[in-house]
């Protein structure tokens, strides 16, 4: 299942767990804090280059049975509806397999589903993950924020284990903002909640874009 960067899949074994009725205020605060961060072109879909055609950004918050995230390939569309999140249930980074519940089983979950699962993991505070991409705000950060090893790659039970040494070594847990040196343009910020989340992110961004 597996693929490369360029292709924008995900590359974990996803097992189908079941069909899930999303509660509308979830969505609602999902898909409000996403669609912002879709004007900002901090998710959204590359439009030329290598990777023209591929989506990138994702976000997610802690549910009951574990967390809501975007599906893959979701990056491009303006606004999702149910058939677009899937709830991660399980995540086995040994066996790099992630348990999910979708609408249907072809609703696959992020590719950066382990490593939003690794903040919920490590912090029971931790509420909500957003990962986004922006160029010149990740060069920004690169070493001015935790940051993860060049020589991890996204999407991976590496990355995951990445997150957590982060977490137990760094002021990542108080600074709730990382960059990702192996993943170009990536950048994750946490939350007790999506606004937290969100407003942690976008004051380290306007720095950047003022």
């Amino acid at each position: 299942m597996s693929t490369s960067p360029k292709e924008g899949y995900f590359k974990f074994n996803p097992r189908f767990a079941g069909v899930i009725d999303f509660p509308p205020a979830c969505l609602e605060e999902l898909n409000r804090s996403r669609e912002h961060l879709v004007r900002l072109k901090l998710v959204g879909m590359y439009t030329e280059g290598e990777l023209k055609g591929v989506g990138y950004g994702n976000i997610s918050v802690r549910s009951p049975g574990g967390f809501v995230i975007t599906a893959t390939r979701t990056g491009g569309l303006p606004v999702l509806g149910p058939e677009h999140y899937t709830e991660i249930i399980k995540v086995d980074i040994a066996r790099n397999a992630v348990d999910f519940r979708a609408m249907t089983a072809a609703t696959v979950p992020s590719s950066e589903c382990m490593t939003h699962a690794m903040f919920y993991q490590a912090d029971p505070a931790v509420g909500a993950v957003i990962h986004v991409h922006h160029l010149e705000f990740w060069k920004r950060l690169l070493g001015r924020v935790p940051t993860t090893a060049r020589d991890v790659e996204y999407g991976t039970p590496g990355m995951a284990n990445e997150i957590l040494r982060l977490y137990r070594e760094t002021d990542l847990p108080c600074r709730k903002l990382a960059a990702m040196a192996g993943h170009e343009e990536g950048i994750i910020a946490i939350g007790r909640d999506l606004d937290e989340a969100s407003k942690i992110l976008l004051d380290a961004y306007r720095i950047v874009a003022s």
